[in-house]
């Protein structure tokens, strides 16, 4: 039964890998699709001022250098309760930054531009993989993966980080795409890359974890 599951968790994983690849080939063939352009359309079609203030601040953490100080910050905090290897694996998802940058620099897709979409707040760089989403999915999700593992802690904090965890990975798509800064592909791009990493992340780390509860 176990062999079963890694063989179907090797298969889920293999599939995440071949369809980023696969969307990296479409988008840098197609750099704009009737798709992204229906997405976009979908999730802008409703505008409102508080609307915006929302969505930027959903985005907001995933901007340099405040998402660099947030990783910062909740390694140190482990760090200070005396778990060494959560703060080191904490700062590992900054990875994420390094992946996302060099893939956007090798893609080159180009940003949405205002003739297509309306730029509500206008981001750098290229556009594919949503760097946001992919540090979204491998930071927030490594700290639900803590805060599921970390039983010590208290259960009504933990319920309430991985609470919010879950709110921001989830939110921070939408964001993208309706401030303008995204199209569907490339939030998706993001989350499957994300999601790699993300694993990567918890295997080590959660094999580290269970050779120390057996040692």
């Amino acid at each position: 039964m176990k062999e079963r599951r890694k063989r179907i968790l090797l298969y889920v994983l293999g599939g995440i890998f071949l369809g980023f690849i696969a969307l990296t080939i479409l988008v840098s063939s197609f750099p704009v699709s009737v798709v992204d352009r229906e997405f976009s359309e979908e999730i802008q079609e409703h505008q409102h001022p508080f609307i915006d203030s929302v969505m930027k601040i959903i985005s907001w953490p995933g901007y340099a250098p405040q998402s660099i100080i947030i990783v910062l910050t909740v390694a140190a905090i482990f760090f200070l309760y005396k778990r060494r290897k959560e703060s080191l694996f904490i700062l590992l998802t900054m990875i994420s930054g390094i992946i996302g940058r060099s893939l956007k620099i090798l893609i080159d897709r180009p940003r949405p531009t205002d003739d297509l979409v309306l730029i509500i707040e206008k981001a750098k760089h290229q556009s594919f993989p949503s760097g946001h989403v992919l540090f979204y999915v491998s930071f927030f999700g490594f700290l639900i993966i803590l805060m599921y593992h970390l039983k010590d802690i208290n259960k009504s904090l933990r319920i309430c980080v991985m609470a919010f965890c879950a709110f921001m990975i989830f939110t921070v798509p939408v964001s993208r795409i309706y401030l303008g800064a995204h199209w569907f592909t490339d939030v998706l791009g993001g989350a499957l890359l994300g999601i790699l990493i993300l694993f990567g992340l918890s295997y080590f780390y959660m094999k580290n974890h269970n050779h120390s509860e057996h040692s």
